[in-house]
C-alpha cells in the first residue's frame, strides 16, 4: 500500500472537510485566494494570515512551516517555536523558521480551525535494491536499508563508484551505463548528487558522470517514474543542451553519463570575472540558452503519463531548475557554445519524492530563481517558469545579486508577497532598454509576462 496523508477539519467553519495527499507536493494554508487550502477571508478568521503556513508533504512524511504569522501555528495546542538566527562561517546569518514534523493523530490549530493528521501506509523500498552490494555499511535507522546510499559517507562516494565500475567491467553487475568508463576526478557536489569527470575507455572521450543519491528509501514507483523522465530527457538533441548519453540505477543510486563541457559553468565564469558579467558577455549566453529552452519546450515527449496511469506521447520538456550553475560553456569547432545542463533531472527527482522535503528543514534552499507560481504550486511545470528563471539568471549574471531581497525574511513568503527589485537599482550601468526587458521578464504577478523563450529572446534582440 502506498503512503497517504489526510487532513480532516475537526473544528471551524470547514468542519468535516478532508484534504488527501498521495504524492510529493506542498500546500499553502491561509486566507489568500491562491492558497491550495484556502480559509475564509472573514471576521471569524481575521487572526489567520493571508499566507499563514506551508505543509511540505512527501507521504508518509509531513512537516508544517509557519511563515512568521502574528498569531502562530499550534500543534496539539503547543505553539511551534519562534524563528531564530544560526551563525555559520560559510553562510553568515541564516534564518531558521518555525517548523514541526507531524505524526499520526497530531492536530494543527490555525486560528479557530483545527486539522487532524492521518497517515496511512509506509514508504516501501524497491525490492531490487541493496543486494550483492560490496562493503555494506550499517543501517542508520529503521527506515534505512543496509548499504543504502543514505548511509554513505561523502568521502566514500568516489571509492564506491570506482568499485561499481570495476564490478561492471568484470560483468559481476549489470550496469551498462558505467561499464566502459574510468573515473578521473570529482567535478562537483550537491546535496543529492555528485558529478565526476570520466574517460570513455572505448573512444578516449571525456564525459561527465552524475550520481544522484535519494534522501529517502526508493520505492519501485518512484524509481520507475524518475527513470521514465530520464528516458524522455535522453531524446533531447540540441546544440544548446547537454546531451544525456546513458542512465542506470543500482542499489538505490542513479547514474547518468553526460556530455562534458570543458568551459565550466556560467557561475564559474562569474567568479572568474569578480562576481558578475558585462552585458557584452552575458547577453550572448542568455540568447543561446533561450534557444535551448525554446527547442525543449516544443520537443516531443515519448512517455507522458496520463491520469489513468497509461503512457502516451506528449510535447514540451520543462527544466525546472534554470540557474547559473546549470548553464555550461563549451568550445565546439572553435566557437563558444552555451549548453543547459541537468535538463529536467533535478525537477523530476524532486517530483518523484526522492529529494525528501525540499521546501523546509535545514537543507531547504532559497527560491532565488523560482517564480511565485512554483512556490504556490510545487507541481507547476509550465514552460514559462523556465523563462522566468532565465530572466532571474540574467539578473544574477549582470548584477551579482538576486532579483528579490531575502534578508532576514522567510524566503518563500518574500516570493509570495514582494516584487523583484528593478535591475538598474542593483547595477545602474546596464543599458536602460535591456534593463526594461529583463524587468518585464521578471513579472510574475498575477502571471508571468513572457510565456515562451522565443518571446523573451525576441524582446532582447530588439534592444541590443
Amino acid at each position: 500500500m502506498s503512503a497517504k496523508v489526510t487532513l480532516t477539519v475537526t473544528q471551524g467553519s470547514l468542519k468535516g472537510r478532508q484534504f488527501i495527499f498521495e504524492d510529493r507536493t506542498t500546500c499553502l494554508i491561509g486566507r489568500s485566494s491562491d492558497c491550495q487550502l484556502k480559509l475564509p477571508n472573514d471576521e471569524l478568521h481575521r487572526t489567520i494570515s493571508r499566507y499563514h503556513c506551508l505543509l511540505d508533504i512527501n507521504p508518509p512524511d509531513i512537516r508544517v512551516r509557519d511563515f512568521g504569522s502574528k498569531n502562530g501555528t499550534y500543534i496539539n495546542d503547543q505553539k511551534i517555536g519562534q524563528r531564530r538566527q544560526n551563525q555559520t562561517a560559510k553562510e553568515g546569518v541564516k534564518m531558521t523558521f518555525p517548523e514541526h514534523d507531524l505524526k499520526e493523530g497530531d492536530g494543527i490549530k490555525i486560528g479557530k480551525t483545527v486539522f487532524e493528521i492521518s497517515i496511512e501506509g509506509v514508504r516501501e523500498g524497491d525490492k531490487s535494491d541493496f543486494t550483492n552490494f560490496p562493503n555494506k555499511s550499517s543501517s542508520m535507522g529503521a527506515t534505512l536499508v543496509e548499504g543504502s546510499p543514505a548511509t554513505w559517507e561523502k568521502s566514500d562516494f568516489q571509492d564506491r563508484i570506482k568499485n561499481l565500475i570495476q564490478q561492471a567491467k568484470r560483468g559481476e553487475i549489470n550496469l551498462l551505463s558505467l561499464r566502459d568508463y574510468t573515473i578521473l576526478k570529482v567535478l562537483g557536489q550537491g546535496k543529492s548528487s555528485e558529478v565526476y569527470l570520466a574517460l570513455d575507455d572505448r573512444s578516449g572521450e571525456l564525459v561527465a558522470i552524475k550520481m544522484m543519491l535519494p534522501q529517502v528509501i526508493v520505492s519501485q514507483r518512484a524509481r520507475e517514474e524518475f527513470m521514465r523522465e530520464a528516458e524522455n530527457t535522453k531524446t533531447l538533441n540540441h546544440p544548446n543542451i547537454v546531451k544525456l548519453k546513458d542512465e542506470g540505477y543500482f542499489n538505490g543510486a542513479f547514474f547518468f553519463t553526460l556530455e562534458y563541457c570543458h568551459g565550466g559553468s556560467v557561475l564559474d565564469l562569474m567568479k572568474q570575472r569578480g562576481g558578475k558579467l558585462s552585458c557584452d558577455e552575458a547577453v550572448p549566453i542568455i540568447l543561446q540558452a533561450l534557444d535551448g529552452l525554446e527547442y525543449a519546450h516544443n520537443a516531443e515527449i515519448p512517455y507522458l503519463k496520463k491520469e489513468d496511469g497509461t503512457l502516451r506521447k506528449g510535447r514540451g520538456f520543462v527544466h525546472g531548475q534554470i540557474k547559473p550553475d546549470n548553464i555550461f560553456l563549451a568550445n565546439v569547432s572553435g566557437s563558444p557554445q552555451v549548453k543547459i545542463a541537468d535538463y529536467g533531472l533535478a525537477k523530476a527527482f524532486d517530483l518523484a519524492g526522492l529529494s525528501g522535503q525540499t521546501m523546509s528543514g535545514d537543507t531547504a534552499g532559497i527560491p532565488i530563481f523560482v517564480p511565485r507560481q512554483q512556490v504556490i504550486n510545487f507541481n507547476y511545470s509550465k514552460p514559462e517558469i523556465d523563462v522566468w528563471a532565465m530572466a532571474a539568471t540574467a539578473y544574477n549574471m549582470l548584477t551579482g545579486t538576486y532579483p528579490r531581497d531575502f534578508t532576514n525574511k522567510d524566503p518563500f513568503l518574500v516570493v509570495l508577497q514582494t516584487n523583484t527589485v528593478p535591475i538598474r537599482e542593483r547595477e545602474p550601468s546596464i543599458p536602460k532598454e535591456i534593463a526594461e526587458v529583463i524587468d518585464l521578464a521578471l513579472r510574475d504577478t498575477p502571471e508571468i509576462y513572457f510565456k515562451t523563450a522565443a518571446d523573451f529572446k525576441l524582446a532582447l534582440l530588439k534592444v541590443i
